[in-house]
This record gives C-alpha cells, sequence and structure tokens, in this order.
C-alpha cells in the first residue's frame, strides 16, 4: 500500500465521522455548547473542514471550496472570507451557526472530494517536499498532511463527545 492510499483511507474516517456526529441534529443542538466557553459541533465540524480546505489549498495550489464553490455565502457567517477558526474566542464560536447539519455535511464532503482529488496525484517523493519553513526543521508535505489529519480527528472526535452528551442530557 502507497502512502498516498492510507492518507486517502484516513481521510476518508474523518469523512465518516463527521457525519456521524451531525446527523440527525437540529440547529439547536449543533450550536448547543455543554459550557460557555466550550465548542459546539457546528463549530467544531466548521473549523475541522475550514482548516482542511484551507490548509490542502495551500500546498496543493488549488483554490479553496469555501471561496470558490459558494460556500462561504451558504453559510452566511458574520466572520472574514479567509477565518479558519484558529484562535477564536467564546464570542466567535457562537457565531458559527447552521441551518441544517445537511450544510456542514455538504461543505465537508466538498472539501473531502477536492482533498481526495490531490491525494491520488501524489508521488512518493512528493511527501518530501518542504511546504512551510517558518518552522525549525522546515514543515514536508507529508508532515502537513497528517497534521491536518490528525487536528480533523481530534475535532471530529470533540463533536462526537459533544454529540454524546447532549443526547445523555436528553435522556
Amino acid at each position: 500500500m502507497h502512502a498516498k492510499d492510507i492518507l486517502i483511507d484516513a481521510y476518508s474516517r474523518i469523512q465518516e465521522e463527521v457525519h456521524a456526529a451531525v446527523e440527525g441534529l437540529d440547529p439547536d443542538d449543533l450550536a448547543a455548547r455543554p459550557a460557555p466557553d466550550a465548542n459546539s459541533v457546528s463549530w467544531l465540524v466548521w473549523h475541522l473542514t475550514r482548516v482542511q480546505d484551507d490548509h490542502v489549498a495551500g500546498v496543493s495550489g488549488l483554490d479553496q471550496v469555501w471561496l470558490t464553490q459558494g460556500w462561504e455565502k451558504r453559510f452566511g457567517l458574520d466572520l472574514p472570507p479567509h477565518d479558519t477558526g484558529y484562535g477564536h474566542s467564546p464570542a466567535k464560536v457562537a457565531k458559527v451557526r447552521v441551518d441544517s447539519g445537511e450544510l456542514l455535511t455538504g461543505y465537508y464532503d466538498a472539501v473531502h472530494e477536492q482533498t481526495l482529488g490531490y491525494l491520488r496525484t501524489l508521488t512518493a517523493k512528493d511527501f518530501e517536499q518542504v511546504v512551510d519553513e517558518h518552522w525549525d526543521p522546515p514543515v514536508t508535505l507529508g508532515v502537513r498532511l497528517i497534521s491536518v489529519l490528525s487536528d480533523d480527528l481530534q475535532h471530529a472526535g470533540q463533536a462526537a463527545y459533544v454529540r454524546g452528551l447532549l443526547q445523555s442530557a436528553a435522556s
């Protein structure tokens, strides 16, 4: 199995977790926060998708799906267009409200499709290419893709946890 095939499988697991965390929740559940400073399912899924979209676009030379496919307008968030959620205050987290889970999963699926399309083009040598020299050691493509994968899985797990809290409180 090639490295790109492992990444394709791993990124597909993110998609499964995103759908499992979101499906069946109404807009109030998606926006619910277990504590005033905690993140909601909406924010967690939007953020992990924005990071994947931003970072994969950055290393691939592709445009962000958020901006080119109209997702920014569909979400209608009161946030700057290139905002990914990094460093958001509780007040900014509260701004990420959506009308439906389908909006979140639709955006994730569009980013996922672009990510997999890019991953399929990679060769073993591509993973060694330095994509960010602002770190010591410089960040390679392989490291960046694993970093996004790790971050996304953590946030998908957090969204699943918040979902579980909501469901246990309702029963």
